[in-house]
């Protein structure tokens, strides 16, 4: 996906000030459109008048300048980006603007990433995705396809109570924007033995669509960060005790349920044996890794995926790209 080019010609005065700045057009536009501030909350957040907000929103309107960067996924951070592909040696980074208050990142990141999966899954190509916010947030900003015949394949087990990030919620709502076929891990995200773990992962149809990783032609992937904002200690997905153990034991973070250490290295763990989900190995073969996390709690983890091999592209926002990079 490329970056917009940015209209160069646009220029305005504010009681002489010269020249508009395209970055700060473009980051209120973001603020105004995307996440549907008022131009009140963003002169204060952006410490500048509210009749500079007025004037800059105008501008953008008549010299079609909103249309260039609001319908792209990203916002005025090309120099973030760039220094995180040559920092980590990645094949691209998306950086969207980190939100205003009260609004949650996920939204605003899957949103990019659900921009850049419509742009880059092939027709009759083959989509794996893990579990999340930012996945739910992404299959809502899917490009709607008919007759494609892609293929959507869930890589974890599910939850045995729905919610906004319910696995299979998500799957489903992707799998209904690509009209694709969607295969599932009919299988809890944590059995209660490791015996029963293998024994699952052994038998058909799980087999089957384990069996498919290997074959896909890219993946979203999202980042389970353990920190005290941990959405899965939240949602009661692990008890607080597992959150503390995992920690203990060096963990910052899941992707697609291995747990990592801070060097990008799989931990040991009594959890670990009970994740229904692919194998490292077949995760690391799939040709496009996509990573799409924000926030400045997800840095550790999102590290670690990049150090350890499971980021080809990044996704993420201003906190968690500058956290990455100091």
């Amino acid at each position: 996906m490329q970056n917009p080019t940015w209209n160069q010609n646009i220029t305005a005065s504010d009681n002489g000030d010269g020249p508009a700045d395209v970055a700060l057009m473009a980051r209120i536009c973001w603020h105004y459109f995307k996440e549907g501030q008022t131009q009140d909350a963003i002169a204060q957040h952006l410490k500048i008048t509210r009749k500079r907000v007025n004037r800059l929103l105008g501008e953008a309107r008549e010299s079609g300048f909103v249309q260039i960067t609001i319908t792209g996924p990203i916002g005025p951070c090309s120099e973030l980006e760039a220094r995180l592909v040559k920092s980590f040696g990645l094949r691209q980074a998306i950086v969207v603007p980190s939100p205003m208050a009260d609004t949650d990142v996920r939204a605003l990141v899957g949103a990019a990433a659900g921009q850049y999966i419509s742009d880059r899954l092939p027709p009759a190509g083959a989509l794996g995705i893990s579990w999340g916010g930012t996945i739910n947030a992404a299959a809502q900003n899917l490009t709607r396809r008919v007759g494609q015949n892609n293929r959507v394949v869930l890589l974890c087990g599910g939850l045995a109570e729905s919610t906004l990030v319910n696995p299979y919620d998500n799957a489903a709502m992707m799998a209904r924007a690509l009209d694709a076929i969607c295969y599932y891990i009919t299988a809890p995200m944590f059995t209660p033995s490791r015996e029963l773990r293998d024994a699952l992962v052994a038998s058909e149809p799980i087999r089957g669509v384990l069996g498919m990783v290997p074959k896909l032609d890219l993946a979203l992937l999202s980042a389970i960060d353990l920190s005290e904002q941990s959405k899965p200690l939240e949602y009661g997905v692990i008890s607080r005790s597992t959150w503390q153990s995992l920690r203990d034991s060096g963990a910052v973070g899941d992707i697609c349920g291995h747990y990592l250490d801070v060097d990008g290295r799989t931990i040991t763990h009594p959890l670990t044996t009970l994740v229904v989900n692919p194998s490292l190995n077949d995760l690391l073969s799939i040709p496009e890794l996509v990573l799409a996390a924000g926030g400045a709690q997800k840095v550790s983890i999102i590290r670690a995926a990049i150090r350890a091999g499971l980021c080809h592209v990044l996704i993420t926002d201003e906190d968690a790209a500058r956290g990455l990079l100091t």
